[in-house]
């Protein structure tokens, strides 16, 4: 099969609005927690999440068409902008029906579904709905407006797996290159879940911290105090290309992606098998892939969503699935900085993993306090600083409700 590199990037997270910025916050190893403002949370039992920081949209999108989209969708659209920008292509030179936009989203336009479907409801007789209703809360959305902005012709859908969601577009996007149905592919994912109903709901379950009085160090993976994760939001994307195609016009390649899984726990809705069955198999799927031993990856970009069972449920599966090689790994939950981006999560993990190989460092799992007996101390969870390393091999992992697991292998391009 064809061989699968990456030629471009674009970061817009709670911890950095750039690529560049993502990875000095990596790098730092700040929290991009903090008090919510996108609405009065005064009442909320949680009052706190990873929102973004000085973003404004319209230096990226006129206002009018900003406001035809809902806000996933124009994260979709800036972190996509700043990927091809990365890339060098030329839309002029390349195969247009050969090039396709494949996307992740949990949700979709969950603030246009809370905000424009309520006030609708409040109009006396009929019901006054927006024309740009529809089209702004659907999840393909997002894709199909990528896809319009760059005249791409080819396979062009959305994921919806909750929060594997955007590490399924990747995988999508990967096999089609590498099977041959595109040369070209810009994958990725995108959430705005921070709204009433969002926090509301996941608060409900219990599902997410309750440390209102310290919100920066709130996402605690790994850390037997930690109490459920930190809601955030913000999009990733990769431009995916095949290598010859890549080679021929010179790209910059940042890394290759070389192995896949996708499974099930089939277990439960919400939460995790205990010991950890659906993120072992997922793991050793994309090893087998890949056509790797679990000896030859360097890092391990965990779900790691600060939660009581998830975490100890994918430690006991990196112990089945690496043995002793676990003890040379770094472990780290990107989660504890950027807070959980949903359906956007996966793709800004594996774009974590591109920082690690191309700058050479690991970023942090911080806030780290105390240690939890449930996990072996032999393991390297990369506590409260990055460490510095050259990795050559990274996994990423991402599971979602529903017992959604999804596993990606990227390695070091070696031509």
């Amino acid at each position: 099969m064809r061989r699968v590199v990456i030629t471009g990037i674009g970061a817009l997270t709670p911890i950095g609005n750039t690529y560049q910025e993502y990875i000095n916050g990596l790098r730092s190893g700040i929290s991009g927690a903090g008090p919510i403002t996108r609405f009065d949370a005064s009442q909320f039992k949680v009052k706190f999440a990873c929102e973004l920081k000085n973003f404004d949209v319209e230096k990226f999108i006129p206002r009018k068409d900003a406001r035809r989209l809902d806000p996933f969708a124009q994260y979709a659209l800036v972190v996509a902008d700043e990927a091809m920008q990365m890339s060098g292509l030329d839309l002029n030179t390349i195969d247009l029906d050969r090039a396709g936009v494949v996307w992740g989203s949990g949700i979709g336009g969950f603030e246009t579904i809370e905000h424009d479907i309520t006030e609708a409801a409040l109009w006396n007789g009929e019901p006054r709905y927006s024309p740009f209703l529809i089209p702004k809360l659907i999840a393909d959305i997002a894709p199909g407006h990528i896809s319009i902005k760059y005249g791409f012709r080819g396979i062009n859908y959305a994921t919806v797996s909750a929060c594997a969601s955007s590490t399924h577009s990747v995988i999508a996007s990967f096999d089609y290159i590498r099977m041959g149905r595109a040369d070209i592919m810009i994958t990725g994912g995108s959430e705005a879940a921070i709204t009433k109903a969002s926090v509301g709901g996941f608060a409900s379950m219990k599902a997410m911290s309750e440390r209102n009085d310290s919100p920066e160090t709130a996402s605690r993976p790994f850390d037997k105090d930690r109490d459920g994760f930190v809601l955030g939001e913000g999009a990733g994307a990769l431009i995916l290309e095949e290598l010859e195609h890549a080679k021929k016009r010179g790209a910059t390649i940042y890394g290759e992606v070389v192995g896949a899984g996708m499974t099930a726990d089939a277990y439960h809705m919400t939460a995790p098998h205990p010991e950890g069955i659906g993120a072992r198999n997922v793991m050793n799927l994309a090893l087998k892939d890949a056509g790797l031993n679990p000896s030859d990856v360097d890092y391990v970009n965990v779900h790691g969503t600060s939660t009581p069972l998830g975490d100890v449920a994918e430690t006991k599966a990196i112990l089945a699935v690496f043995g002793e090689s676990a003890y040379d790994l770094n472990i780290s939950s990107t989660k504890s900085m950027t807070g959980h981006l949903l359906g956007g999560a996966g793709a800004i993990e594996a774009i974590a993993g591109v920082i690690a190989i191309n700058e050479g460092f690991i970023p942090p799992t911080i806030n780290h306090f105390t240690n939890d007996p449930d996990f072996d101390p032999k393991l390297n969870f990369t506590f409260n600083s990055a460490q510095e390393r050259k990795p050559d091999v990274i996994l990423s992992n991402t599971f979602g409700f529903g017992g959604h697991n999804a596993s990606v292998i990227i390695k070091r391009f070696n031509g």
